[in-house]
């Protein structure tokens, strides 16, 4: 049977043809007859340039009717895609095409227009992969996340079901679509349940808010800090928008910032984690279920969890441990790279988070901490390697230390502590602007610290922890 994941969209289109898919912030419109025809231009076309099953199609583009179009026509000519978020620095970009070997790149050209008959629907393997994620590892090097045509099916079918999404939801589509909650839980699984997406222009509180209330949006996936903005753009308006549920990850969520998100729109927050490593979610707190303050849920469908010990032994409830998972949307591994494979992902099937946790009796997930060292900003993981050789780089940076500190709207914000060649002056914002034309927006430091020396141990390793005492 083919398992191609692109066969939810002609499902969507046969079961909901007329009925609008998206509508895009200034009145743009599709229906899911539409995304079904483009998506199917889009795979003629790639066939037309020599692209095959299996072949890589980046897609550099944002979130809208033309990522749609994209991503399942790409599918539909059985090509795996990869989805490069366009925040991403030419360097950045230039790596994950090389590292992926993609063959066609889509950016904002213009997509074919439908004509004719539409490319046949390849034929694909439940293990074949579908799309290829990059996210880094903590050394900073891009691994590709293989999330196959099962997985990525299994996510989508998991948030829709305990998200309770139906053909009436409208669904905010601000999370990227080139991350994994935007992709897995909003685009793949507002298809999946044939519901409607709202796409903003971009996000900006007040005017995310009165689109909300345009488009009658009733699903918020998102970050905190897109709670702490919309509940202070609502502050100073009239507007509502009939949510009925927020879906909050990436970061952890402040007790104050969802009591004040949940007064001022009355519709309560589900809090959840997930990871490009599991396709999507991993726990969440389900509709209907009693939802517990502080924890991000249960586990989903077909996903098992553990906790394990520093000494390898299982934790029994409420003992902090790493959070482990197994089950159907774990990927298979990373792109053509088997030492990290066998790093997070052991011989019998059991995925290492890296994040420590604890387990009430009752099965909640409470996070504890990170055993890594990534920074989420605003929902937006930033890896301090990369972040670090963007500033070695510099002529005047003999040495460079990057940590994530407390910042009250975004989780974490991105400082570096810097020490400069004898005889240099120091100058932030130019550091700064260095830093930004090497990497991604959301990832260079707005905190710039410079010192004499940066506190290392015996064998020479930075002490960040003491770094971070100093902030």
């Amino acid at each position: 049977m083919n398992a191609n994941l692109a066969q939810i969209l002609d499902s969507a289109a046969e079961a909901h043809g007329d009925r609008v898919a998206m509508v895009v912030e200034g009145g743009e419109t599709a229906t899911f007859a539409e995304f079904a025809r483009r998506a199917g231009a889009v795979a003629a076309w790639l066939g037309e340039c020599g692209v095959v099953p299996g072949d890589r199609v980046a897609l550099r583009l944002p979130n809208g009717p033309g990522y749609l179009a994209a991503y399942f026509g790409a599918l539909r000519a059985g090509a795996i895609v990869v989805p490069l978020n366009p925040l991403l620095a030419p360097p950045e970009v230039a790596h994950r095409v090389e590292a992926s070997g993609a063959r066609v790149v889509i950016g904002d050209e213009p997509l074919p227009e439908p004509s004719g008959s539409a490319a046949a629907m390849a034929e694909r393997a439940p293990g074949d992969a579908a799309v290829l994620l990059y996210t880094s590892g903590t050394t900073g090097a891009a691994k590709g996340a293989v999330l196959t045509h099962a997985g990525l099916r299994d996510a989508a079918r998991n948030a829709a079901s305990v998200l309770a999404y139906a053909p009436s939801d409208v669904i905010l589509g601000a999370a990227p679509f080139s991350h994994v909650l935007g992709q897995s839980a909003g685009m793949n699984a507002a298809v999946l349940a044939g519901a409607r997406i709202a796409v903003p222009g971009r996000f900006d509180p007040p005017r995310a808010l009165a689109e909300m209330a345009r488009t009658g949006t009733t699903v918020l996936l998102g970050v905190p800090a897109m709670c702490v903005g919309l509940t202070a753009a609502a502050r100073e308006s009239v507007v509502r928008p009939p949510l009925r549920i927020a879906h909050i990850g990436g970061a952890p969520l402040p007790a104050e910032v969802g009591a004040a998100f949940e007064a001022c729109f009355g519709c309560p927050i589900h809090e959840g984690y997930g990871l490009t490593e599991l396709s999507g979610m991993a726990a969440a707190q389900p509709v209907g279920r009693l939802r517990v303050t502080g924890s991000v849920g249960v586990p989903v469908g077909g996903v098992e969890m553990r906790l394990r010990a520093a000494d390898g032994s299982m934790c029994p409830p409420e003992a902090v441990g790493e959070v482990q998972f197994r089950g159907g949307t774990v990927i298979p591994g990373y792109w053509r790279d088997d030492a990290a494979t066998r790093a997070a992902i052991d011989r019998h099937g059991w995925l290492s988070t890296g994040d420590l946790g604890r387990v009430d009796t009752a099965g909640n997930l409470f996070l504890v901490d990170r055993t890594k060292e990534v920074i989420i900003r605003g929902g937006y993981n930033v890896y301090p390697r990369e972040v670090e050789e963007a500033l070695y780089a510099h002529p005047d940076v003999r040495e460079a230390a990057v940590i994530g500190v407390p910042h009250e709207t975004l989780g974490e914000e991105v400082a570096a502590f810097v020490v400069l060649e004898p005889g240099a002056t120091p100058d932030a914002d130019a550091l700064r602007a260095f830093a930004a034309e090497r990497v991604a927006a959301y990832k260079y430091p707005r905190r710039i610290m410079y010192c004499e020396s940066l506190p290392k141990s015996p064998t020479g390793k930075v002490l960040k922890r003491a770094l971070r005492e100093l902030t």
